[in-house]
């Protein structure tokens, strides 16, 4: 399993739901990397999207309150578990938010992590991997966008088992 996110130099992920940059390069790398596999998310990523569900991809939210036929709805963790077993691990991404990050990280393999060099005001945050036991950065690219940006990718070397 794999998980992609986007943080500022201090981690900060986003604010009152919304995202804390709008970067071009960074989301046509989302849409090219997630596009045809399966997209994870908890009810408030999910809401905070300006088109619902993400187009040509498995929209799998984890609500135990939110009705959405084009979407697969997780009840609760247990419930997400049985059905992300359905799928091939390797096609699948967590997209948000922080909750849900946190929640998965030990299970995911590969993290695909833009660094925006920059800062901004943030009540949502990513674990710093770079500070994480188990995470290595084994690749990263510069890039220049509205903000100068560095994609990273990062391995977990210890992958938790989730429940069978």
């Amino acid at each position: 399993m794999n998980l992609i996110v986007a943080v500022s130099e201090n981690w900060g992920i986003g604010k009152d739901n919304k995202l804390l940059f709008s970067l071009k390069e960074d989301m046509r790398f989302f849409k090219r990397t997630t596009t045809g596999k399966i997209v994870v998310m908890g009810k408030n990523t999910f809401l905070s999207l300006p088109k619902r569900p993400l187009a040509d991809r498995v929209n799998i939210v984890l609500s135990s309150s939110i009705l959405a036929e084009e979407c697969v709805i997780a009840s609760d963790m247990d419930d997400l578990f049985d059905i992300i077993k359905q799928f091939d691990t390797k096609d699948i991404f967590i997209i948000g938010g922080a909750s849900m990050y946190k929640q998965m990280l030990p299970y995911c393999d590969t993290a695909y992590v833009t660094k925006v060099h920059a800062t901004a005001e943030a009540d949502a945050f990513f674990p710093d991997l770079d500070k994480t036991e188990n995470w290595e950065c084994v690749e990263k690219r510069d890039a220049e966008d509205v903000l100068p940006i560095t994609f990273c990718i990062y391995k977990n070397k210890n992958v938790s088992e989730y429940k069978v």
